[in-house]
């Protein structure tokens, strides 16, 4: 069964990592085709609200922007109940009111999940591009070869890269969760798209913050890097994370970047 058609016959499915955007329109074609034919459970878990998909999901977890590894060990606590006493006792000792605190995912947030997910049988993780370049993937890794091996959740790893380190991991020793590092300010999130646009699409509280407006022509600045582009104000985001969809070889890395922006000319 390929991936599509997992995702297609599953009965509860939690998206992770991934915006489900229109680089990955199969995906969320078969999440649709899910909940139609299964009547699925979907949960979208994501710093970044798609408002496209609210028609669709049941619950949306935000976590904060850098905190996919303090996620991965909410999933660890929510749904590894039979594992060794290693990965127990690890379990046991993680300190859940402080990486909730710092992922900003409420712990009662992973309880609904996880009382949610009993009444099904084809339960189905969806692991997204986003942790690939993670400072802090090594250990994700070893998070998500636990929850693969000793939980009830099917993954389906959208990145190859990833899915081979995960299914090739056999390392049982868990690292603690790192103090997230801050993420203030204007963050843009770098989307592949091979149809790539000439804008940086976000909010009108990022336009805000930024000290720009819709249809601005700016200056997208990072420490190693100046990017051109048109700004387009999206009513349907919020918050200030922007989105730049592109095929470009640039801004490398963790696909989240602290940005400063001006104005051409300004």
């Amino acid at each position: 069964m390929n991936k599509i058609e997992q995702i297609a016959n599953s009965d509860f499915i939690i998206t992770f990592g991934t915006m489900l955007a229109d680089n990955k329109e199969q995906f969320r074609d078969s999440i649709i085709e899910a909940i139609a034919k299964n009547d699925t459970q979907f949960i979208y878990m994501h710093p970044v609200d798609n408002i496209d998909l609210k028609l669709y999901y049941n619950q949306f977890i935000k976590y904060e922007v850098g905190s996919e590894e303090g996620v991965c060990a909410m999933l660890l606590d929510s749904f590894v109940k039979s594992s060794n006493e290693k990965i127990q006792n690890y379990i046991d000792d993680l300190d859940l009111g402080y990486i909730s605190a710092e992922s900003s995912a409420g712990e009662e947030e992973f309880e609904e999940l996880l009382e949610s997910s009993q009444n099904f049988k084809n339960k189905t993780l969806i692991i997204g591009d986003d942790l690939v370049e993670h400072e802090r993937i090594d250990n994700i890794v070893k998070f998500l070869s636990v929850i693969k091996k000793y939980s009830s959740l099917n993954l389906v790893v959208l990145n190859e890269i990833l899915e081979e380190k995960i299914n090739a991991c056999d390392d049982e020793n868990l690292d603690e969760v790192e103090d997230l590092k801050s993420y203030d300010g204007t963050l843009v999130y770098k989307l592949i798209d091979e149809n790539k646009e000439d804008e940086l699409i976000a909010s009108q509280t990022f336009a805000n913050v930024a000290k720009v407006k819709d249809g601005d022509k700016i200056i997208i600045n990072t420490p190693t890097e100046k990017i051109e582009k048109n700004l387009k104000v999206d009513n349907k985001l919020h918050g200030t994370v922007a989105i730049l969809k592109t095929s470009e070889n640039i801004l490398n890395g963790y696909r989240y970047k602290q940005v400063k922006i001006e104005k051409v000319g300004a």
